[in-house]
């Protein structure tokens, strides 16, 4: 806890006074460049990943980087994404699962959580994921490719369970909101991103360059 506290007083001595400015900004309002959906684990910092400014992500955390359907929890999750999307108006959403994740491994190994009836429920917001690696990764036998393949399916299984979001699915429908499906390899820094036309992860650079270059060619209107 004393870690902590000198924190607060190195970060009030220090960065606050030399931001003093930015800070009295964010006191008028924000206006965030994306909603940034990540896992509670600790080893994940969103804005040190992305090198961002206080106000410039809205970020949800839970365990696994779980978006429960709209309907089935109208709880804290619901809230944020819809006040993300209708309030703040974000028109990126990013949802970001990372490597050796607790709470995937608990999705392929159910008695690991046999004692945690909370966790346990949780997961059930991704039983999508299970069924998937269950029936169709069947051929992937060891446990580390087995629980890379489970997070980057379940961040995929979180994208669609966003588009049931009725400020979603209606942002999206007028194309005024992206989506975005990354991976943070957090022991080597790498952050990848899926690709739909090609319909697996690349270097998160590679996406944006090529995402930046076809719209460069397509035609004014």
């Amino acid at each position: 806890m004393q870690k902590l506290v000198d924190g607060i007083h190195e970060f009030q001595d220090s960065y606050f006074t030399s931001h003093k400015l930015l800070f009295e900004r964010l006191a008028q309002g924000q206006q965030p460049l994306a909603l940034f959906i990540t896992c509670s684990d600790s080893r994940i910092d969103p804005s040190l990943l992305t090198q961002t400014q206080p106000g410039e992500l809205f970020i949800m955390r839970n365990a696994g980087n779980i978006v429960p359907p709209y309907g089935a929890v109208l709880g804290g999750e619901a809230a944020t994404i819809e006040f993300a999307v209708s309030v703040l108006k974000v028109q990126d959403i990013i949802v970001c699962g990372h490597s050796h994740c607790g709470a995937m491994n608990g999705l392929l190994h159910p008695e690991a959580v046999d004692e945690l009836p909370a966790v346990r429920a949780w997961l059930t917001h991704a039983e999508a994921t299970s069924r998937i690696m269950k029936e169709n990764y069947k051929h992937i036998t060891e446990a580390a490719p087995r629980l890379t393949a489970t997070v980057e399916e379940n961040v995929l299984v979180q994208l669609e369970n966003l588009r049931t979001h009725p400020s979603v699915a209606a942002k999206l429908a007028r194309g005024e909101l992206k989506l975005h499906g990354w991976v943070y390899k957090f022991e080597t820094g790498q952050v990848f991103a899926y690709d739909a036309e090609k319909g697996q992860y690349l270097p998160v650079e590679e996406t944006v360059a090529r995402s930046s270059s076809v719209s460069a060619e397509l035609p004014s209107i």
